[in-house]
């Protein structure tokens, strides 16, 4: 147990911690602006949550890099919690800290608890030890990779949580992703306005995007990794398991929404293409949902939602959908992959996401916003209020909403 926690926390005997090791070597790198989101003044309760290889270990990595630079090595904590089987080898690893800072006379600590949705009931540790007063002057920050655990988990510590904060790692979006390839747009908040000033760089934004639909916003991709598919499949196969969910049936849907896209779909549909219950496709879209693979775009607006009727899936990110039309075997139409890209971020911008379909359809409402997404000539004329894209306004698009 000893010997598995000096592994994991290396700048106590002076030694570089293999992750920042990997990230100074990576040809593309960037500092990932959310770390500033933490606080690190005690007491605090951080929860950190975003997909498998999104850069939320990398990132906790960075952070204790820049803390080491003005705190006692000791004082600083960090466990992988994939590597505990169960919550007594959890309480052992804590006990075990606890009791070597006071060997240490460490009074104050940041400890780093990732992956822990992977443990159950990790919490009724931390709990306990918050109730006894074990962590009044310390910084706690929990890491996991499924929205709903995590969240659930976090609801268990009312009153308990101080300074801390929630923080969501995405991937990055078409903007980050121009300014780690060195472009700075700046924004007014009328986009369309913020559209035309792009037309001078028209040409390098059209270049990147090109890149960007091919890599998405994962570290892994976007440094031509050629594991990144597989670790970032292994990581999802993994998580699914511990979901107790059948790969058979997760492949099925994933599928079956690749296939159909982008139609408007619903779980009865779904489950009649894969021959299962409404009710079993609910509960799979809602596990991949929490995951961060897909969302979903309901009929209506943000006044009115018609919930009777079918939603559209997306994809969050370019890189998610390539990866799993791989691991599907399924091909997915440009018509679908496009209006992908641009969901998730109005998503992202705005928290919900519409669509409205009559005599024509508007693939996007969100914020105020009507969007259509057309890969080849509209055949028909939309309300003036209705923003079309192309191939090529669709990057400029998504260079000024998120």
């Amino acid at each position: 147990m000893d010997e598995l926690i000096a592994k994991h926390n290396p700048w106590w005997k002076g030694q570089e911690d293999i992750t920042i090791k990997r990230f100074e070597s990576m040809k593309t790198r960037w500092f990932p602006k959310w770390i500033r989101q933490i606080s690190t003044e005690p007491f605090s309760l951080n929860f950190v949550i975003g997909s498998r290889q999104v850069g939320k270990s990398t990132g906790i990595k960075i952070l204790i890099h820049e803390l080491l630079k003005k705190n006692i090595a000791e004082s600083i904590f960090y466990f992988n919690c994939d590597f505990i089987p169960d919550i007594e080898s959890f309480k052992k690893i804590m006990d075990t800290y606890l009791d070597f800072r006071k060997t240490q006379n460490i009074k104050s600590s940041y400890i780093f608890l990732d992956e822990v949705t992977s443990l159950p009931e990790w919490w009724r540790i931390i709990k306990g030890y918050i109730d006894l007063g074990v962590f009044e002057d310390d910084v706690l920050t929990i890491t996991g990779s499924s929205s709903l655990k995590l969240r659930r988990d976090a609801e268990l510590f009312p009153g308990r949580r101080g300074k801390g904060k929630n923080i969501t790692v995405y991937p990055l979006s078409f903007r980050e992703f121009l300014d780690v390839k060195g472009i700075k747009i700046e924004t007014t908040g009328d986009i369309e306005r913020d559209m035309k000033s792009l037309l001078k760089n028209e040409d390098e934004i059209l270049r990147l995007f090109s890149d960007y639909i091919k890599t998405g916003g994962f570290p892994l991709s976007i440094n031509e990794d050629q594991t990144a598919e597989e670790q970032f499949i292994a990581g999802f196969e993994g998580e699914i398991l511990k979901s107790k969910k059948s790969m058979h049936l997760t492949k099925a849907v994933i599928s079956s929404i690749i296939r159909k896209s982008p139609s408007p779909l619903s779980f009865s549909t779904i489950g009649k293409d894969i021959g299962v219950s409404y009710k079993t496709v609910q509960e799979y879209v809602e596990t991949l949902k929490n995951l961060y693979i897909i969302d979903q775009a309901f009929y209506g607006n943000e006044k009115k939602i018609i919930w009777r009727k079918e939603r559209k899936f997306f994809f969050l990110d370019p890189f998610i959908a390539r990866t799993f039309a791989l691991w599907s075997g399924e091909k997915y139409l440009d018509s679908a992959f496009y209006e992908w890209l641009a969901q998730s971020h109005l998503l992202r911008r705005f928290g919900s996401i519409f669509y409205f379909r009559n005599s024509f359809e508007i693939d996007c409402i969100a914020g105020g916003l009507k969007v259509e997404i057309k890969v080849s000539k509209p055949h028909r004329k939309y309300p003036k209020d209705v923003l079309i894209l192309n191939l090529k306004t669709m990057p400029l698009f998504l260079s000024t909403v998120l």
